[in-house]
Parts: C-alpha cells; sequence; structure tokens
C-alpha cells in the first residue's frame, strides 16, 4: 500500500500552518472561531458547495430508494429484459433478466454508499486512535505501532483488499472488514504526523507541565486539533472505498448477487456493453461521480482550512 509523501503534507501541512497562526495572533473578544471561518470559505467555493449538495443528493436518493424507486430492484421480467433508456415502464433501461436499472442503481447506492463510508468510519476511529497514542506518547509505543503499520506498506491496497476478501469470502461485513484493516494504516499514519506536531506546541507542553491528566490533555488540546488533517484525509478516502468495493463486488469478492449493487451491477452488465452500451455504463456513470465528488470535497476542506496571513 502507498501513499504519496506529498499528498501527505497537503494534508498535514494546514494542521502546523493553523496552529501557528492562531497561536501567535491574539483573539479579540468577539471574533468568529476557527470552524466558522472554515465553514466561511466553503460557502464561498462554488466547486466545493456543488459536490457537495452532489452528494447530499445522492445519498438522500439512496436512504429514501424503497419510496423512490419506481419498481422492485429484483424482480425479473424476462420478456422486457435489455430495454433501451426510455422504454416506458423502463426510464434507464433493463438488464438481461428485465430489472428496472434505475431501481437498481437507486437501492445500489445504499450498499454502495455504506461500503465505501463505514471502512473509513472504522479506520478513522482504530487507525485515528492508534496514531494519537503513538504520536502523543513516542517512544517505543510510537516504534511499535508505526513498524506494525509500516508492514501493511509492503502491500499495493487494492491486491491486499482482494487477498482479505478471497481469503474471508464474499459478504458485505467481510468486505467492510477487508476495506477497514487497509485503510487503518494510512489513517495512523495521518494521525501519528499530525499529533507529533501539535505534541510540540508550547500550549501542550504547559497542560501536560500542569496537573493535568494525560487524558484530559488528549481530549480538550489534541483530538479537537488533530480532527482538521483526519476529516480531510477521510474525505478522500471514501472515494477510494467507493471504487475498492465496487471492485471487489466486480470481481465477485463483495456482494452477492442478486443485491443491487453499483460493481455488482457492472459485472452483470458488461455482457451487454456491446448491444446496449447506455445502459451498461450507467452504474459506472454513478461510482465516476461519487468518487470525484468526495475528491473534490475532501480539496475543498483542505483548502478552507489553510489561513492566509
Amino acid at each position: 500500500m502507498h501513499i504519496k509523501v506529498s499528498d501527505m503534507k497537503k494534508v498535514l501541512a494546514p494542521s502546523a500552518t493553523n496552529m501557528d497562526a492562531i497561536a501567535a495572533t491574539p483573539m479579540p473578544p468577539n471574533a468568529p472561531t476557527y470552524w466558522y471561518l472554515v465553514g466561511t470559505r466553503l460557502m464561498r467555493d462554488p466547486v466545493t458547495m456543488f459536490c457537495a449538495f452532489l452528494l447530499v443528493f445522492v445519498v438522500g436518493l439512496a436512504l429514501f430508494a424503497p419510496w423512490v424507486a419506481p419498481a422492485d430492484p429484483l424482480e425479473v421480467s424476462v420478456m422486457n429484459r435489455l430495454q433501451p433508456i426510455g422504454t416506458d415502464g423502463y426510464l434507464l433501461g433493463s438488464d438481461r433478466l428485465g430489472r428496472d436499472i434505475l431501481s437498481r442503481i437507486l437501492h445500489g447506492g445504499r450498499i454502495s454508499l455504506f461500503m465505501g463510508i463505514a471502512p473509513v468510519l472504522l479506520a478513522v476511529l482504530i487507525g485515528g486512535g492508534l496514531g494519537i497514542l503513538a504520536g502523543y506518547v513516542g517512544g517505543m509505543v510510537n516504534s511499535a505501532i508505526m513498524r506494525t503499520m509500516d508492514v501493511f506498506y509492503a502491500f499495493p491496497s487494492i491486491l491486499l483488499a482482494i487477498a482479505i476478501a478471497g481469503a474471508m469470502g464474499p459478504g458485505i461485513s467481510n468486505g467492510i472488514i477487508a476495506l477497514t484493516i487497509v485503510f487503518i494504516p494510512p489513517m495512523t499514519r495521518v494521525a501519528e504526523s499530525a499529533t507529533t506536531q501539535i505534541r510540540k506546541f508550547d500550549f501542550v507542553e504547559a497542560a501536560r507541565a500542569t496537573t493535568s491528566s494525560h487524558l484530559r490533555v488528549l481530549r480538550v488540546h489534541v483530538v479537537g486539533n488533530v480532527a482538521g488533517p483526519i476529516l480531510v484525509y477521510a474525505t478522500s478516502m471514501v472515494s477510494l472505498s467507493i471504487v475498492i468495493a465496487s471492485g471487489l463486488s466486480f470481481l465477485g469478492l463483495g456482494v452477492s448477487p442478486p443485491n443491487p449493487e453499483w460493481g455488482l451491477m457492472l459485472s452483470d452488465l458488461r455482457e451487454s456493453i456491446y448491444g446496449n452500451p447506455m445502459v451498461a455504463i450507467l452504474p459506472g456513470v454513478m461510482i465516476f461521480v461519487t468518487s470525484v465528488s468526495f475528491n473534490l470535497l475532501s480539496d475543498g476542506l483542505r483548502n478552507a482550512m489553510e489561513i492566509r496571513q
């Protein structure tokens, strides 16, 4: 599993810059908070806001799929197989078993988004916790945790996910476990690097020198300042998670038929790509639009968190 050093620096650099600016600048009594300024900058970024609204729209359609979908996504109608886009009763066409593509895309979004977001949340909890612990304690604890994480970097993320999912067998839960294991090492590295930077600031050293417990220092001074880099990196990681999860389903290592899922739909429709290509590419379009939106949202968050002098 490989992560570019330049990308890691982009994620972590705003944290140090923000802390230096905040520490060096006296805050007026009624000055807006840092996160308020971040929200204001986000609202002024049209690309980020468009991606955010698009993701809200996609997530909303997925959540309300049982009420929005025009048909049962599992209903088979052999007489209406491979219908083109715009057919009466099949707005986006049908697959080789006559199942409504629009209904399957809406219901498939629930599984695809769940498999994209759930592993990242678990990786944030586990990898973020390990990274904060390693960065705050340092010494042998840091070496033990980070050298263990380095072992996973010997394997490309996609191959590691395929190997774990192949060993555990297909299924949603096994796919989530495989993706979580893949994402824990990079999340740990991001959290450890950010925590190591935060630990060197004077306000953290002062808090540690007082009678404050380590748990209170972590909760009050460290976690809040590390949350920014972790949030930015996690948002971009959702994009990769959706793509890898769809790839596992495409290979038969993720969601099992006949459940609708975007990657599995691509696998089912690949035989009809020459006869009905527009219908066959629709699940791929959803994967592309959703993953790109998460990437652009991550870039917008990173830019909004940069404090310009």
